[in-house]
């Protein structure tokens, strides 16, 4: 492959795409399909922003000239949905023979899948890692000059490129990467592996995103990384996530900051107090608890047990009275016991979670837990599942509930999907609400009286 900067490759890609357009008679189309995580979001964020910039069009069909998926391997299912989308995109490519189908992501991190993809998708084109996405304008060039696969797979990233081409899904909303990669190694996932070990960027190179994203009419940031709670080690000049977060308070134009996703061994009191005593950082903890057994949670090696755990939320509670927590629970984890079980849901009762992602384990190959004995049969997974989701629900409906009849301040993200005389606002909170209001509301913020709680959502109207 050659080697260009990436302003260098975009005008050689656009030079390329011009050409492939003058072949097909009109303008070659894109789509970007995204699996996973809010940082995928963002990866695909920008991948379409260098695909607009070469020249192709976006659209959401996978029949496009040019298809990419950005997998997701956190949990089994999400890989076996990549292949059967692959089928699909297969038949596609027969009948459009300039069609170019790529891979990045974290399954491509795996080698076992590179294997299958090689053997029974020879189809494909490119395939790229986690690590060398800033790479992508340079694999596009090669991918668009000459045929055969392009693998690029890397072990460990080799620097943090800032600055790349991004297209937002919202002009009003973006994330912004604080930190890639994770060093905590549960036993479950394989994150780790295929993100490799903690990465923050500089304090610096944040802001100035933050600024820019501001000066473009941008009222709120999402921060991501896989523990927002260990950003700054590893810093020449070390600095502490509340730290950032006062920082980025400042910034003019911001309205709203949140972030994702904390774990709760390093969750500190200079976080909560942070959140506490501030107009501008939402009032929002995503807490994973994993499992309420203390036994569990050590063999997920979480680092805290269900004691420690209780303390936190309930701090959380005392201190910011009006935040919500959300959570994930793993059900099926192996050795776990229905009174294992019993635990979970006992922390379900205490802290009264507003909401709570439940997930039955997904046993990933690499990963301590794949190798663990008395792994749980599927069938008594979802027995035990059954019960904590009807836990979950019933205490989120409790938690949203608390919220009737006041008013409160909510950012417009869209006209409702299924009634368009009403939009969908989110609460600081992460609480939805649907009301009646048009197109012109979107990126504004409205006071909502919340009328009738629905559960996970209200009914309102705009005071």
């Amino acid at each position: 492959m050659n080697s260009y900067s990436v302003t260098d490759s975009i005008q050689r890609a656009k030079e390329l795409v011009s050409e492939l357009g003058n072949t097909l008679g009109r303008v070659p189309t894109a789509a970007v399909i995204t699996f996973g995580c809010q940082m995928n979001a963002r990866d695909s964020e920008k991948l379409t922003g260098i695909l607009i910039q070469a020249g192709f069009s976006i659209v959401e069909e996978e029949s496009a000239d040019f298809v990419i998926y950005n997998t997701c391997t956190v949990r089994d299912n999400a890989n076996q949905r990549v292949y059967g989308r692959l089928g699909v995109c297969g038949g596609f490519k027969k009948k459009n023979p300039h069609m170019k189908i790529a891979l990045c992501g974290c399954m491509m991190q795996e080698p076992s899948v590179i294997e299958k993809i090689k053997k029974s998708y020879r189809f494909v084109d490119l395939i790229f890692g986690t690590h060398n996405l800033y790479k992508f304008p340079e694999y596009l060039v090669s991918v668009l000059e000459q045929d055969g696969m392009i693998i690029d797979v890397w072990d460990k990233p080799d620097q943090i490129e800032e600055d790349l081409p991004v297209a937002r899904k919202y002009s009003f909303k973006s994330g912004v990467n604080i930190m890639f990669g994770c060093n905590n190694f549960c036993t479950y996932c394989i994150v780790p592996y295929v993100r490799g070990r903690e990465r923050s960027r500089e304090p610096k190179e944040i802001i100035r995103e933050c600024e820019r994203l501001a000066s473009e009419g941008v009222v709120e940031v999402m921060l991501l990384g896989q523990n927002v709670n260990s950003y700054g080690r590893g810093l020449e000049n070390p600095i502490s996530f509340p730290e950032l977060l006062k920082e980025i308070e400042k910034i003019e134009g911001i309205k709203r900051i949140r972030f994702m996703t904390s774990h709760p061994k390093d969750l500190s009191d200079e976080l909560i107090e942070v959140v506490k005593n501030s107009d501008k950082i939402c009032k929002h903890i995503h807490l994973p608890l994993q499992s309420g057994s203390s036994k569990i949670l050590k063999a997920m090696n979480r680092c805290y047990d269900k004691e420690k755990y209780l303390a936190l939320a309930k701090k959380i509670r005392e201190e910011i009275p009006d935040a919500s927590i959300t959570t994930d629970i793993i059900i099926g984890f192996p050795g776990e016991t229905p009174e294992d079980v019993d635990e979970t849901i006992d922390v379900i009762r205490q802290v009264e979670y507003d909401n709570a992602f439940t997930f039955i384990y997904s046993k990933r190959t690499g990963t301590p837990a794949a190798a663990m004995e008395n792994q749980v049969p599927e069938e008594e997974s979802h027995v035990q599942f059954d019960r904590v989701l009807a836990e979950v629900q019933k205490y989120a409906k409790k938690q949203s509930s608390r919220f009737e009849g006041r008013v409160m301040e909510a950012l417009v993200e869209e006209v409702n999907e299924n009634d368009p005389s009403l939009v969908t606002g989110r609460l600081s909170n992460n609480i939805i609400v649907h009301f009646p209001g048009d197109e012109s509301l979107i990126g504004k913020f409205v006071n909502v009286k919340l009328n009738e709680c629905k559960g996970f959502y209200y009914l309102g109207e705009i005071q």
